[in-house]
């Protein structure tokens, strides 16, 4: 393996921090699906931004053919991707319709829509991804819709550090309660208990005066109907994540994103991303995690099935326990009927449910860059490279020739994203290992269309938690490997902060 390093470009300097405006140029030799031609473009078109005085070529497009031009506003997330023809929109509109879909309790007369729970977080798909975009906090006496509680504890012995090492389990579950926080159940069952949320204030002085306030918060579990949780359970708060360019992100070259991967920090930069790797749920088979918070999931599929089990209690073909999350000490819940049909399938969402709700989430089409050529913009593009963000937060992508679906097969996209694993400080730490992720680690997020969350949610909450209510604070929240990268925003001048803020609300 080896990198291909830009020409060497004099630093950008600002407020006491130096930086090269170029990163490393992405390259590997382990990429199969290139002639050396189409290798050198590749590599080009993905060299690092050097010119902030215009938009790169197709920057506009942040997935290529497949970018959405349709006006933004409350749909923005949800159209299909825009190479796609006629003929699968329709199956692009069946997926939607099933990713909508409100499962009810068995036995129903509505044979085809029943199988919910026992325990659930929610009836629908789209009840935690409200069009298609991200999940929030509960407000004060509300109760938690699209935020639930994982449940894990750590390793107790080398037989089960052991089982993560190889993969064959993520973490442990809390015995009673299991992998997930249920809020919810169907008539008959207690659920198993409220997620409580409350927030302590932490102001952050930015270099020139400016005062932020933060918001730090606090989990808990209230009424626990089935006694109290393990004594080293711990508890990490998700929100739902916005559903766009899945598909393309899967395109992505396995190879290009270990290239960037440097667990020991080789290079010296204060940056280690590692690369997370899992089990795929139907072939067994180890592969790149690159979807969900800790990188869990190595397709939409995976990220999809599981989302049926743990959030709905609703089994599919990759994951047929019809009981969810019930686990072996909850008896009550395992002796809830099911909807499984055996003239339809051992599931109770078989074949071709799950399918077209993959189909949908993978082509759900990126929103066209607003703004990208305003002066405000490119200077905040600037800040962007010099403070850092690109080492984790990678612009350019061009994806795989062969790709599983030809919408997707050698697209320039602009994720913004490296998808490793980073230790982000222990400001946002959880204490919960997941799989390869320890409880300091996430993976980067992907950045395009973040600018529109205001439109599509009605909210501006960020991070896994929400608990940031701007990007500013989502920014000043960033520790450990990102440290260096805040400090630099947080030391800029305010009209190069707005900058960089204009930067990402065009994204």
């Amino acid at each position: 393996m080896f990198f291909v390093l830009p020409p060497i470009r004099k630093p950008l300097i600002f407020a006491g921090v130096a930086c090269l405006a170029a990163s490393v140029t992405l390259a590997s030799p382990l990429r199969d699906d290139l002639t050396e031609k189409d290798r050198q473009r590749v590599l080009a078109v993905t060299e690092p931004a050097a010119d902030f005085s215009k938009p790169e070529a197709f920057e506009a497009m942040p997935a290529g053919a497949a970018t959405s031009k349709s006006k933004p506003g409350t749909g923005a997330f949800s159209h299909p991707s825009a190479n796609m023809s006629s003929e699968k929109v329709q199956d692009f509109r069946l997926g939607n319709a099933l990713f909508q879909k409100l499962w009810v309790s068995s036995p129903s007369s509505t044979q085809a829509s029943d199988g919910l729970g026992p325990l659930f977080n929610a009836r629908s798909c789209q009840t935690c991804h409200v069009k298609d975009g991200r999940g929030r906090p509960p407000l004060a006496g509300e109760d938690a819709v699209s935020m639930f509680l994982r449940l894990a504890r750590p390793a107790r012995n080398e037989a089960e550090r052991q089982a993560i090492a190889s993969h064959e389990i993520l973490n442990f579950p809390d015995a009673i309660y299991g992998a997930q926080l249920q809020n919810l159940a169907i008539p008959g069952l207690k659920a198993e208990g409220k997620l409580v949320v409350s927030y302590t204030e932490q102001p952050v002085l930015l270099g020139d005066g400016e005062t932020v306030t933060l918001r730090k918060p606090l989990y808990s579990v209230a009424e626990p109907q089935y006694g109290p949780l393990g004594e080293d359970t711990t508890l990490s708060a998700r929100i739902a994540m916005p559903t766009l360019g899945l598909g393309l992100i899967e395109a992505i070259s396995e190879a290009d994103i270990i290239a960037l991967a440097d667990p020991n920090d080789a290079n010296g930069d204060g940056i280690s991303g590692k690369a997370a790797w899992v089990r795929d749920h139907r072939s067994g088979e180890v592969k790149l995690g690159r979807f969900g918070w800790k990188a869990q999931n190595a397709s939409v599929r995976d990220q999809s099935s599981s989302a049926f089990s743990h959030d709905i209690g609703i089994s599919t073909p990759d994951a047929e326990n019809a009981y969810g999350d019930c686990t072996e000490a909850q008896t009550d819940c395992l002796a809830m009927p099911t909807g499984v049909q055996p003239r339809l399938g051992s599931s109770e969402a078989p074949d071709p449910v799950l399918d077209l709700v993959t189909f949908y989430t993978e082509n759900l089409a990126v929103p066209q860059r607003r703004n990208v050529g305003e002066p405000t913009v490119l200077r905040g593009k600037e800040m962007f490279y010099a403070a850092g963000c690109t080492a984790c937060h990678r612009p350019k992508f061009v994806t795989r020739r062969d790709a599983r679906n030809d919408l997707h097969s050698f697209q320039l996209i602009w994720p913004y994203s490296d998808f490793l694993l980073h230790d982000m400080g222990e400001g946002l730490a959880d204490g919960q290992q997941v799989g390869d992720a320890s409880g300091r680690e996430w993976r980067t997020q992907p950045l395009w269309g973040i600018g529109l969350t205001q439109a599509v949610n009605g909210n501006g909450f960020y991070l896994h938690d929400g608990r940031a209510r701007s990007l500013m604070e989502a920014i000043l929240w960033h520790g450990g490997e990102a440290e260096k990268a805040r400090n630099a925003f947080a030391t800029l001048p305010k009209s190069d902060r707005q900058a960089l803020l204009a930067f990402l609300e065009s994204l």
